[in-house]
């Protein structure tokens, strides 16, 4: 495990620095700044390709000995990108093949990022070249903290080496046409293939793909992308640095990487994230990238990216206030971040993204944004001892689990489906939310995972589901669990061909149901179940074939009709929503259900009040992270010690709105909220 996991290096704090874009006298302000504000990690060389190989095969690492040499003179450790996400322009004259190519047919030529052919012979060699010298050169650099490979992994390539890579791909899983067009339902449209060279990736077409094809085209994508991501990894080893190595999730709205199977990969789990709201979901959503992302690290993790003063919604960028910044870079932390950073640590004077975000602004460090940038770092420093992690269990105790699928997504894209509305993302996030809001901690869980310690799991939505996964989620009824399926679950296998006979009919049986019609409502209808429940886009006509009526639809066509039903199997028990329900009403169902499996929030007077509570557990002690985003101020009481303003708890402490705590108490520890 590496120092950054254990804690053994404290919580780092810092972020992307570009100092090829600045003048030398800019690198001392810099080395003056971050002492001041206590940064300890920077990100560098991400995008800086082109001035490491300024020609094919001719490095120049002058200025990059030169800036490590001064974040040295700083006492600043590194993360070392390779700068593989934005080739050097060069490369476009030398190898137009290594461009990507969209469904349209259209190449993409520098001028901007990310214009990389993941297949490529010639961007792939190129890659493993300069990740080879970097590697040569800085790895056993007592100041490394990591390798960042890459950054953010998501460009697309429909191009003839993609092409070609997605057909091996194919012969791989397999094996032969005739298995390929089973699979594919190709007897539909006339798309029967007859030579593997005949299959392409989805491209622009007439009319609808394939959706076989699409779900595994975005599969291939991710793999390919991973064999990029293992090439690099291995010539960084054979280099001889044993650094630990980790590369960028981004979230919230890129899916192309099946992050299950990357985490794996990877010493060090991290991401970017950045808000997609400037209301009071964003705090939400601050959480569920953290259990996300905690999740597919199985415990600590890192946040490589946020936004330190704005939040990007649509054509403008809204203001992030300091205690905003302040209260989610903690909130990260309590569920798991072993550090905040951000991109990045000077804004740039120009280019593309000179207007994003930094923690030394343009108007530079007298603002606002570089004042609550001192004001973390000194709070970072004093929750240091936070950062180590139990010897045993979770970081965050849960007991209900939601099932997080790539595949799931993906499915969901595919064309064509009854009501092309229902997202993905939005129902997962909806359920999480739901439970944030009832104050109830939650992992998210991969399908096959060990799900024994979860009394409740969760499938806010998954369309197919293979053998696999239906022999999975029988088992964990089975042994006791309660299983709580969404609408539009279970319908169709890995090669998205619908179950015949009744939806869902994957687990028709496990759910004690048999739907006959999907019923889509129009935008912005809604009808009422039975105990009041306001739904909304989705309805379908069940029939119980053993699981009891839980709820009736009240209002519309289906009026009278079971909506919500429940079947007991083994020693557990199987819920259906043939419904959506409104995220009001949704909020109801999880609080109901949390209660009535004896699952409590960490705090319930908590609940409501706008206070956020997580306990995060430590190698010594629990550390109960109290962030209070609401507008009254509260009393919060119970038995600890507050490690930011070095005050006991246990007569009561007030925080103010947008003020925070981070209390080490014992486990089991009871706490009270009341009004201030």
């Amino acid at each position: 495990m590496t120092d950054i996991l254990t804690g053994a290096s404290g919580f780092l704090f810092g972020g992307d620095y570009n100092p090829e874009q600045w003048p030398r006298d800019v690198w001392a302000q810099d080395r003056e700044l971050m002492r001041r504000a206590g940064v300890n990690t920077a990100t560098i060389g991400v995008f800086s390709w082109a001035l490491l190989e300024p020609r094919e095969g001719e490095y120049d690492t002058a200025w990059l000995d030169e800036a490590i040499d001064s974040l040295d003179v700083a006492e600043v450790s590194f993360f070392l990108a390779t700068p593989t996400a934005s080739p050097p322009p060069w490369l476009t004259r030398a190898h137009p093949d290594a461009l990507p190519v969209r469904p349209d047919g259209t190449r993409v030529l520098h001028g901007s990022r990310d214009t990389y052919a993941i297949s490529s012979p010639a961007y792939r060699a190129a890659s493993r070249r300069v990740a080879r010298m970097l590697a040569e050169r800085y790895g056993d650099h007592p100041r490394l903290r990591g390798w960042h490979v890459h950054n953010e992994y998501g460009t697309i390539d429909h191009g003839p080496h993609a092409a070609a890579a997605f057909r091996r791909w194919l012969q791989a899983r397999y094996g032969t046409l005739e298995a390929l067009n089973e699979a594919w339902y190709t007897a539909f449209w006339s798309q029967h293939y007859g030579d593997w060279e005949d299959i392409l990736p989805p491209m622009q077409t007439q009319y609808l793909h394939n959706p076989a094809q699409v779900v595994d085209f975005k599969r291939f994508c991710s793999d390919e992308m991973l064999a990029a991501y293992d090439e690099q990894v291995a010539e960084i080893r054979a280099a001889g640095s044993a650094a630990p190595v980790t590369t960028n999730f981004m979230l919230p709205t890129w899916n192309h990487l099946d992050q299950w199977d990357w985490a794996t990969h990877q010493d060090l789990v991290s991401i970017d994230h950045y808000l997609d709201t400037t209301g009071s979901d964003g705090e939400t959503h601050v959480a569920y990238a953290g259990d996300l992302t905690r999740s597919w690290a199985g415990g600590p993790w890192l946040l490589m990216e946020q936004n330190a003063v704005g939040i990007r919604v649509g054509d403008r960028t809204f203001v992030k206030d300091p205690d905003r910044m302040i209260r989610h870079s903690l909130g990260y932390i309590a569920r798991g971040s072993q550090g905040s950073l951000f991109f990045q640590w000077r804004a740039s004077a120009a280019g593309a993204e000179s207007w994003h975000g930094a923690l030394v602004p343009h108007v530079g460090p007298e603002s606002r944004g570089f004042e609550a940038t001192v004001a973390l770092g000194g709070m970072l420093e004093r929750i240091s001892e936070v950062a180590e992690p139990p010897a045993q269990g979770p970081l965050v105790e849960a007991e209900v689990g939601i099932v997080w699928d790539a595949g799931g997504w993906w499915s969901l894209e595919t064309p064509h489906l009854p009501n092309e509305a229902l997202d993905y993302s939005a129902e997962v996030r909806a359920t999480h939310r739901s439970l944030w809001r009832a104050g109830i901690a939650s992992d998210f869980v991969r399908t096959g995972a060990d799900t024994s310690r979860y009394r409740v799991l969760a499938i806010p939505s998954l369309f197919a589901m293979d053998d696999a996964t239906v022999t999975w989620l029988r088992g964990y009824v089975e042994a006791g669990g309660h299983l709580v399926v969404g609408p539009f679950s279970g319908v169709a296998d890995e090669n998205q061909r619908v179950a015949l006979g009744g939806y869902p009919g994957r687990i028709r049986d496990l759910l004690g149901v048999r739907v006959e019609e999907i019923r889509p409502l129009d935008p912005g209808e809604t009808a009422t179940l039975s105990d009041g429940s306001t739904i909304e886009q989705w309805t379908e006509r069940m029939a119980l074939t053993g699981a009891e009526e839980i709820a009736s639809y009240a209002s519309g066509d289906l009026a009278g009709l079971p909506a919500i039903a429940r079947h007991a199997v083994g020693s557990g028990r199987a819920t259906y929503l043939s419904a959506r329900l409104r995220q009001e009403a949704r909020d109801d169902f999880w609080a109901h259900l949390c209660a009535s499996e004896g699952i409590a929030p960490e705090v319930p007077d908590a609940v409501g009040t706008g206070l956020e509570v997580v306990r995060r557990r430590g190698a010594h002690a629990d550390y109960l992270f109290c962030l209070h985003h609401g507008d009254r101020a509260l009393r919060v009481s119970g038995p600890g010690h507050d490690l930011l303003t070095d005050r006991p708890t246990d007569g009561g402490i007030v925080l103010e709105s947008g003020e925070v705590a981070v209390v080490r108490t014992r486990p089991g520890s009871t706490w009270h909220v009341t009004a201030a």
